[in-house]
């Protein structure tokens, strides 16, 4: 009896072992920044074409803001910039951070990271340790330039992962209520209906980015933080 439990205490250990290792193995294989190279070379050509200059408000982040193409459209009282790429992280958003953020001289930078981080299995914990680096990043650069955490949306194809996202939400609230010239968006919660789950028509067909009604929701949420002309 004293062996049999000795073995299967081993093999528990055995098994919490491995999915140690499976679950360290699947977060090793998130995607390297570098993949977006080609798509943050592209903002020289945009700034060129734009004829950007300083004192945006400068929206960074993944894709729910990089195909918010007609973003300053919503807020015709600022200045907006997007430089928004991909399916970006925190993590990436770092790595890039000379590039896409720092250039621009902005007055006001909007953040939006977190999405695609959850998706790829990140714990919500070295997620928020990023945005903590990252905002910290932003200060030895810009000391006075208040910076806003949009939080990580609802979505029909993500629901599955939602006490993650609320998780997140809640860690990147708490940290912008205590941080200098830092505030947090909620746009998770104005885009749920009165039972608490996501508007079923808001997405476009992948359940995941949203038609311009989702981004109504956005800009009625974003227009009170955004710096006017």
């Amino acid at each position: 009896m004293n062996v049999f439990k000795i073995s299967f205490a081993g093999l528990k250990l055995s098994l919490v072992a491995c999915f140690v290792v499976f679950s360290t193995c699947l977060y090793a294989q998130a995607p390297k920044p570098e993949r977006f190279e080609k798509e943050v070379k592209n903002f020289d050509r945009l700034d060129s074409l734009e004829q950007v200059r300083p004192g945006s408000n400068l929206f960074v982040g993944s894709s729910s803001v990089r195909l918010w193409k007609d973003i300053a459209d919503y807020f015709p009282g600022a200045y907006v910039i997007n430089r928004a790429f991909g399916g970006s992280t925190f993590a990436d958003l770092l790595h890039y951070a000379d590039r896409a953020i720092v250039p621009y001289q902005p007055a006001k930078i909007f953040i939006y990271e977190g999405d695609n981080d959850i998706s790829f299995g990140v714990p919500t914990d070295t997620i928020f340790k990023q945005a903590r680096t990252l905002r910290k990043k932003i200060a030895a650069a810009f000391p006075d330039v208040p910076v806003v955490f949009i939080s990580a949306k609802p979505s029909i194809s993500k629901w599955h992962l939602k006490d993650k996202y609320i998780e997140l939400n809640k860690m990147l609230k708490k940290y912008a209520s205590k941080e200098k010239l830092t505030a947090f968006a909620d746009v998770w919660t104005p885009m749920l209906d009165k039972d608490g789950v996501v508007f079923q028509d808001i997405f476009l067909k992948d359940n995941l980015h949203m038609k311009a009604k989702g981004y109504l929701i956005w800009q009625k949420v974003l227009e009170p933080y955004l710096l006017k002309k």
